[in-house]
This record gives C-alpha cells, structure tokens and sequence, in this order.
C-alpha cells in the first residue's frame, strides 16, 4: 500500500519529462510573447517619429494656410501665398524629414559634439573650435541685408515650430533618445553655420600645405620638390622659412576631420545648336560623401515670388542647386588656394602675442569651454593671429611656431543671399549678379536659360597674395606674405554662349598660363572632363537621355593613358612571366570599369599600391593621410620614368621596374587571397561596393541592422569616370554622385534627378532608402514644378 501511496504521490519519469516539455513550452511562448511585444513597442515607439504626411496640422507660425505634396519619390512640393509662410513650411517640413540630421550637422560645425556622445568626439569639437566655423557665421549675419536676415528667421521659426510641437506630443526622432537628449531651439547662426561646413568640406588645401611643410624639412630638396605639384622655386625665402621654423605636423592632426581627396563634381552645359530639341540641357552631380540620410534634401518652392526646385543642405533655407521657370544650374568646385598657413612665432613671455615686423601683436582669445556628456567641462581657448585662428600645437607644450590659417570662409560671406537672388533670377545677367555675393566656396557654375543662353563662371573669393602663390606655408613675422585684394569678379573665368556648343567642368584646370591670377596648381586629374568632353563632341543631337547616360559613364581614360606602359614595364622584368595571366587579362580589357570585370580591380588597386610601396615606409602614417593628391605626384613620377626620367624617389626605390612590379605583386597576391586563384571568377563589384551608411550604426550590431538594412551593392565607376565612385581600402564606395540632375530647356515644368540613399530620415519611411538601386543603375526620377501637375500625399499646415 505504501508503494502505491508513493506511486500516486510521486509523478513517473515519463511524467516528469512532459512537464519539463511543458514548461520549456511555456517558457518558449512567454519569451516569444516578450519578444514580440518588445519588438511591437520598439516598431510603435519609432514610428511616432515618422513625418505626419497628409491631412491638417496647426503651425502657429503661419499667416496663412500652406499646403505640402511629397511626390512618389518623397520630394515635398510646398505651396505658399508669402514669402514668409514659404520659408516657414520649408524649416518646418526639412525638420519633419531630417531634424536629428541637421542637429548633428550643426553640432560638427560648432564643434559641440562632445556634449551628446561623450570625450569621444573631444578633439573633433576642439578641432573646430579652432577653425572657428561658428564663429565665421555669426561674423557673416551681420553683413546680410533684411531680405536674407528675415528669410533666416522664418525658416528658424518653421524648424522651431516642429521640435516644440514634437517634444510635446513625445514624437521627436528616436535618435534623440538613443543618445540621451533633446535638442536645442534652432537659430538663424545654426543655419550659416552648416553653410561654412559646407564651405570646410569644399574649400580647404591646409593639410596639403602642412604636409609640404613637414616634407620640406624631412627630406632633402630633391626629394621633397617630387612631392609637389609644381615647387616653388621662385620663392627660396619661403622654403628656408619652412626649413628653418618647424611646426610640428607629425602626430599633431591624427584626428583631424580632412575632406574627402575626392571632392569635386562634374557639370556641363550644351547650347540648343546641338540638341535634338533645339534648346539647351544641363546636368550637374556633385560628389560629396555618401551615407544615411543623403547630404542633400530635394524640394520644390512656390510662392507668388518663386517657383524653384532642386536641392539644398538640411538645416539651410532655398535652393542652391537646381531650376525655375526659366533658368537651371549646376556647380563643380574650382578648388582654388584659399587657405593659407603662417608660421607664427609667439613670445616666449606671452604665448598669445605672435611677432609680426618686429613688434609684439596681441591675439584675440576667445574661451570656448568644451561641453562632454556626464562630465565636467574642458577649458579651451582658440586664439586668432592677424592672419587667422592657431591650428596647431607646439611640440611637448613647449612655445615654438605655429600654423595659423587665413581663410577667405572666415570672413564675413553672404553665400545665403546669392542663393535667394539666384532661385528669382529669369536670364543669365540676373543670375551673375546674384552670383557676386557668392563668396566661399568658390564654384564653377553652369547656367542655362529658355532664351537659348548658356554661360560658365568660376565664382567666388580668390585672393591675390603679395608674394607667394599659396604653394607653402609662409613667415607670420613678415608683412611680405599678406594677401592684398581678391581676384576681380568680372576678371573671374568667364564663358558666355561658346563656339563649341558646350561648357563643361570637372575639377579640372579652367585657366592655362595666360589667365594673369594664381587660382591653384592643384587641379583635378583631367580624366573625367575630357571624357565628357569626348562624348559631347561626337553628338550634334544631344538629348536628356544622353545626359543621364553620360552621368552614368564608367570610361577609364586614366587605363587609356598609363596601363600599356605598365604592362609592358613589368612584362620586362624577371616577373613578367609569373604574372602573364594577369597582365593579358589586363591587356585584353576594354578599359571599363564595368562590375562583372576583372580587370578593374587589378587596375585601381594597383593604382593604389604605388603611392604605398613609394611613401609608406618614409612618412608617418598620419603624415600620409595629409598628403593629399598622392597618385596626382605618382602619376608624375611614372610619366617622367617612362619618358627616360626616373626621379629620386623611383630610382632610390631601385627603378620603375622594380616599383610596378613590387606594386602589382602585392595587389595579386592581395587579390588572390580574398577572391581565389580562378581570375574569371574576379569582378569588380566583388570588392567595389556603394554603401550608405548612417552616423549611429557604427555603435553596435543592433543600430547597423536598425539603420542599414541594405548590404553593401556592387557597383561599377571609380573615382576617375564621370560615373564617380570612390571608395576605401575596403572596397566600399563612400564617395560619388551624391545628387544627379538633367534639365531640359525645351520643357523647364520639369526635370530628372537621383537623390541616393532617398529623401527621408526616418527608417520607417517608404522614401528611407529607396533610391539605393536607382543610384546604382541610374534610374532617374522625374520631378515637376507645376502645381498642376503634381500629385502625391497632400499634408495642409494651418495657422
């Protein structure tokens, strides 16, 4: 009886098993039920952030109703009765679509980034602090008129209106949350100050100028002459200075935020005698950085003044880039010597005084104590000579020389009110006046209009040194270097309605030795602009479509001009033979850089390779990244060798030769390792790869997955086809076309675009990254600006 009372009390072995089955069951649904319902408040939670798109809102703000139409690609088509409302609804609306975007733009600028992500950002905030980009801003507002001071407020007063409304319901982008804050009221400085972002990104050659200065006094004058692009040997006081007051470069800027080497753009214009409509068509695409959000917002403004559309920065009022009724332009950047270094040398009894012809000069300090989230402040002074801000340290904290920078940006600018006037103008003489208050960075504008009328202007402030030519970094102490005027703005390049039939621009050099300024000796490699200049020449009937297709372009004139030279040069060494299937692969190819190819990755990486064996191993690796144009100065070197002339560099190396082969052996052993030893399974876009990455996702799998749904995509192009994409020593392509535009004369009520990754901000947005596979293979999308036209979801703000 006992055993069967136990037997009934105690459960059997099978028994036990099936209720640890069940509770492993129900365990399984609890968690599957957490799970699911996390991740249903996680979906709710973000997408509270997403734009309100149709319907009614109430912006106070507002005089009168305005309406909002976001097109099938996301483009907001807004329509207002004031000028006022305009330039509300278009703060308003840029803040629905990109607030968290523009915050952090204007946090990089001001240098405050430290405050939201903590000391990591420290010495990008003190970097610029010291360039004092804000600063520059607040500088310009005072020097606009009323039109563009009220244009400021209004837009201020439209993105305001959208964080006081989202804070309120709760609603602000979930990217606030993930990094703890909320951000601050919007101001008319918040807006000029992304501009000279803008102007940074564009506009700079300082860290080409400190890395000479380093060269200068490292190597021997035979050796440092082949670093540059043309050495200054006109100007032996400046060279000595530079020997003989050292700054110290190496190991001073590691962290120091230089633009992209690539920057640039293409644009050209055709005049109507050679279009198949009759009239003329333009198309511009800037290459600028690629990531998530794009660096561009498009949109489209009408009001009884105006009815433009095309893009503009997030977090800035207008249309820098686009159309009206009556006229469409496009810029690339001229890329002039803007900036220049001093050699300052302080007082050893006063650090901010600096010895300017004989006497001691006080400078303007400023304290800039560093805000750094969940710590105490970092004091921090930026300290501005007569010629500009220090940028530089001294050695160990010892006073010695310093870099400070004179910069055309870091005067007061009104690129703004350029922009105003440009979106109103109706013929070419309108727009050139407009272009006059367009000071930094300078451009190279295309403008064609419905009268027939082409033209080009290589616009903006380019200075006129007292001696010099802004090769090098040149004495402080010395009245000899100051700059002593700008080139005139109606002696600037100009061309209006040419012979030829069409102007086009890609970086390249616009003047020859005639033009009585220096603009720069570092032009762009001219491949991109004798490509299109190729294909535009061989068209009398040009058409929109040949337009896009030409952006789209992946012909390799620099293959066209070196590689036979190379093959044949490593085909004569004792290599030669090891490498014949290589070499053949390349010899065969039809020079380009399509993805499914082969030889387009044989050929850019060992493009890449030889500046590497050359320099890696006689520069500081933080030196080199400084040094920008480095295959602009390889290229050199190999023309001079294959021309009989081997430089120092080359033949201290042990010869061309050796060079190219040493160089190619790397790239296919490199090659090989990743990809297999079976060259026809090789491509291209195996390793060549666009990917549009968010600012966040870099902090944990979680974000990456969150904000980059996309894996990487194969890609053709390269950072020398008109199709432009530059990548990384990863492969992925990271720079390009960041906007593509083609208008056509002959019906100006619309116009073609690419806007990669899309309009939107927001991951739950149809238009986050939508345009992804459209940048890829250039699908264009068509944009209207007549109201009539325009259909989509239609969102009306009310008073």
């Amino acid at each position: 009886m006992r055993k069967i009372k136990e037997n009934q009390a105690e459960p059997s072995r099978k028994g036990k098993r099936g209720l640890v089955k069940k509770s492993l069951l129900w365990f399984g649904v609890i968690v599957a039920v957490l799970l699911i319902g996390g991740f249903l408040f996680i979906n709710w939670y973000v997408g509270r952030s997403l734009a309100v798109i149709e319907g009614e809102l109430e912006v106070p703000v507002l005089s009168e109703t305005v309406t909002v139409t976001r097109d099938a690609d996301g483009v907001p088509h807004i329509e207002a009765r004031s000028e006022a409302d305009l330039y509300r609804a278009q703060g308003f609306v840029q803040a629905q679509d990109r607030l968290f975007q523009m915050d952090l733009a204007r946090r990089q600028a001001s240098g405050r980034l430290s405050e939201v992500v903590g000391d990591a950002a420290l010495s990008t905030d003190q970097f610029f602090r010291s360039f004092s980009l804000r600063h520059a801003a607040e500088l310009s507002y005072d020097g606009y008129g009323d039109e563009a001071k009220d244009v400021l407020a209004w837009y201020a007063e439209g993105v305001n209106a959208y964080m006081e409304a989202a804070e309120e319901n709760g609603t602000l982008p979930f990217e606030f949350r993930i990094l703890g804050y909320k951000p601050e009221e919007w101001t008319e400085i918040d807006s000029l100050t992304i501009g000279k972002y803008m102007a940074y990104d564009l506009g700079g050659n300082w860290s080409t100028l400190a890395f000479r200065h380093w060269a200068t006094g490292e190597f021997p004058e035979d050796k440092a002459r082949e670093l540059f692009i043309t050495y200054p040997e006109n100007a032996p006081a400046i060279i000595e200075a530079n020997k003989e007051q050292k700054v110290q470069v190496a190991g001073e800027f590691i962290d120091a935020p230089i633009p992209h080497p690539f920057n640039g753009s293409n644009n050209w214009v055709v005049s109507g005698d050679r279009t198949e409509s009759g009239m003329p068509l333009l198309a511009d695409d800037p290459h600028l950085g690629l990531g998530t959000p794009s660096i561009w917002y498009q949109m489209h403004l009408t009001s009884p003044e105006q009815n433009v559309s095309g893009v503009i920065f997030a977090g800035i009022p207008g249309i820098i880039l686009g159309h009206n009724d009556e006229i469409a332009w496009g810029v690339t950047n001229v890329g002039p010597d803007v900036q220049d270094l001093y050699i300052e040398q302080p007082n050893p009894e006063n650090p901010n005084q600096f010895l300017y012809e004989g006497e001691w000069v006080d400078a303007e300090v400023r304290d800039e104590p560093i805000g750094i989230k969940g710590e105490d402040p970092v004091d921090f002074q930026v300290v501005t000579t007569r010629h500009g801000p220090i940028i530089s340290t001294t050695a160990d904290g010892e006073e010695g020389p310093a870099f400070s920078m004179q910069w055309t940006a870091l005067e007061p600018t009104l690129e703004l009110q350029a922009v105003l006037n440009m979106n109103k103008a109706s013929n070419w003489d309108e727009f050139e006046q407009a272009l006059e208050d367009f000071h930094s960075p300078a451009q190279n504008f295309v403008f064609a209009a419905k009268d027939g009328t082409i033209a080009y202007k290589a616009n903006g402030r380019i200075p006129i040194r007292k001696t010099g030519d802004g090769q090098l970094p040149v004495p402080g102490d010395s009245g000899d270097y100051e700059w002593t005027g700008y080139v005139p703005y109606g002696e600037l390049p100009t061309v209006v309605n040419p012979d030829s039939g069409f102007i086009a621009t890609a970086n390249n050099a616009v003047v020859d030795d005639s033009y009585p300024y220096h603009i720069t000796d570092f032009w762009a490699q001219p491949y991109r602009y004798k490509r299109i200049v190729e294909v535009l020449e061989e068209n009398d009937a040009v058409t929109a479509e040949d337009m896009m297709a030409l952006q789209m372009d992946q012909k390799n004139l620099y293959a066209e001009e070196f590689l036979d030279s190379m093959i044949a040069t490593v085909r004569r060494g004792e290599k030669g033979e090891e490498f014949k299937e290589e070499l053949d692969l390349l010899e065969e190819w039809n020079r380009v850089d399509d993805k499914k190819e082969a030889a387009p990755l044989l050929f850019h990486l060992w493009i890449k390779e030889l500046p590497i064996v050359l320099f890696n191993e006689e520069m500081p690796k933080d030196v080199l990244g400084m040094f920008s144009g480095k295959n602009h100065v390889t290229d050199q070197m190999m023309r001079d060798a294959f021309g009989g002339d081997e430089g120092v560099w080359v033949s201290e190396y042990g010869g061309v030769e050796k060079w190219l082969t040493d160089s190619f052996s790397n790239v296919q052993q490199a090659v090989t390792k990743e990809f297999g030893d079976d060259l026809s399974k090789w491509q291209w876009g195996d390793y060549h790869q666009v990917y549009f990455e968010h600012p966040l996702s870099g902090a944990s799998p979680v974000l990456k997955w969150l904000f980059n749904r996309e894996d990487p995509i194969p890609v053709g192009g390269s950072q020398i086809t008109v199709q432009a994409a530059s990548y990384g020593p990863d492969g992925i392509v990271d720079h390009g076309g960041s906007w593509r535009f083609v208008a056509d004369l002959s019906d100006l009520s619309k116009a073609y675009h690419i806007v990669g990754p899309g309009q939107a901000g927001h991951i739950k947005s149809p238009w986050y990254q939508d345009q992804i596979d459209d940048w890829v293979k250039g699908n264009y999308h068509e944009t209207v600006i007549d109201q009539e036209q325009v259909t989509g979801d239609t969102l009306t703000l009310k008073p």
